[in-house]
């Protein structure tokens, strides 16, 4: 770890010289890569597939470790997004004429060495090597041990993209052992590592948060909420409930929480409701939803406990409380989310703009499916994870949220006086 350590640092100072031609260079090869190695990526994914399954993991953890050929073709089409937007790097903002004569000013710069740790997914081998990339930092990766097959396939990619574009390949290195002690001397190497990013299950998240030497870029789980307001549109609150919660369970920005205003419960949820009973999926409601949601042919209800609120299920449950309103809403959510991302379903101008305002989470939206939380979908190219802090990065982390402001100062002689 050391020696990644030494080697990333060294790294560090080339990247953040480079031309923007070059890591775009480097990002469009790792594109074409991508795409040309759809069978050979799909195969050391599925030993890893096969190994998991036989280890007993989890369909959520298994449904994350797929590396399907629209995943493949996701990530190529972020390092192409990637290479196509503006080169923060060495941007100069805020320059201004002071008394003195001096102007002051700040540069964007990149951070330096990030370490990453991931579970499961694969495809953020390549949305941290790309955006590392962009930002012109070095970076460290370390996935779970389930997708090991699938993260040394692809970062041999990543090496290629680099030495073609004239890069080093130590700028993104990944961690080949699945001894899970490297991790502990990763997020303790300051003299190397300049912040640690850790995206998978709360457990992990809590433990690098806690023992780690060197800050850390975090958010530990996503129980995202859909509001569901008097008025609203509701063909499109069905439409937008139903995806924010179903087209994909195992995401942080699946829907974990329905809340109705109680004007419109009457009307919506037996709605909805048939529609996640077609589903499967189970729903946890307080009195006025459980009365409403009972009669649902096959509907799987029962009534929610305090810990349910909480809750980030991953899985095909949700729970649902009927509330007074807008106030009611953004108070439960407040108190209860994870300040990750929730939504507003409405027609009322006012009633979106306070819910904008007053939900204290990471990424608000109105009239929008909470799926939507994500780098790629917000234009950003990809993204190194979600940040739930209010410090340095919050929301999706891109390239911006992988750089750090100095202060620059030009004269023309002056001395202070």
């Amino acid at each position: 770890m050391a020696t990644m350590g030494s080697r990333a640092k060294v790294a560090s100072a080339q990247t953040a010289r480079a031309a923007a031609a070059i890591k775009n260079r480097a990002l469009l090869t790792l594109a074409g890569l991508l795409r040309q190695n759809v069978a050979p990526l799909q195969a050391a994914n599925q030993r890893d597939l096969e190994r998991a399954a036989a280890a007993g993991l989890a369909g959520p953890l298994l449904d994350r470790l797929k590396l399907g050929t629209r995943d493949i073709a996701t990530v190529a089409a972020g390092c192409e997004q990637l290479a196509a937007m503006p080169d923060v790097i060495g941007e100069i903002i805020g320059m201004k004429q002071q008394p003195s004569g001096i102007r002051v000013g700040q540069m964007r710069v990149p951070i330096g060495v990030f370490g990453m740790i991931y579970e499961s997914r694969p495809n953020v081998t390549i949305e941290a090597a790309s955006l590392a990339i962009k930002s012109g930092n070095a970076c460290i990766l370390r996935g779970g041990s389930e997708a090991i097959e699938s993260n040394k396939a692809l970062a041999a990619l990543v090496h290629q993209a680099l030495l073609e574009a004239g890069l080093p390949a130590e700028a993104v290195q990944l961690v080949p052992t699945t001894d899970r002690a490297a991790v502990g001397l990763l997020i303790t190497m300051p003299q190397y590592v300049d912040v640690i990013i850790p995206r998978g299950g709360k457990g992990l998240i809590e433990r690098i948060s806690r023992d780690a030497k060197v800050p850390v870029i975090k958010h530990l789980d996503g129980n995202c909420h859909v509001y569901v307001d008097d008025p609203c549109d509701l063909t499109m609150a069905v439409a937008v409930a139903d995806n924010a919660k179903t087209s994909k369970y195992s995401p942080c920005n699946a829907s974990e929480g329905l809340l109705v205003a109680r004007g419109i419960a009457a009307a919506f949820l037996p709605e909805i409701g048939a529609i996640y009973a077609a589903k499967g999926v189970e729903m946890r409601c307080d009195a006025e939803a459980l009365a409403l949601l009972s009669a649902v042919p096959g509907a799987v209800v029962q009534p929610a406990s305090e810990q349910d609120w909480y809750e980030e299920y991953l899985a095909p449950v949700i729970s649902i409380k009927v509330v007074a309103g807008v106030d009611e809403a953004i108070t439960h959510i407040n108190q209860y989310s994870s300040h990750h991302t929730d939504a507003i379903l409405t027609r009322d101008h006012m009633h979106a703009q306070q819910f904008l305002r007053e939900v204290d989470s990471a990424s608000v939206m109105v009239n929008a499916s909470t799926r939507f939380a994500d780098g790629f979908e917000f234009g950003l190219g990809a993204e190194i994870g979600i940040s739930t802090d209010k410090f340095h990065a919050r929301g999706p982390v891109g390239i911006e949220g992988l750089t750090s402001l100095k202060y620059v100062v030009l004269g023309n002689g002056e001395v202070r006086r």
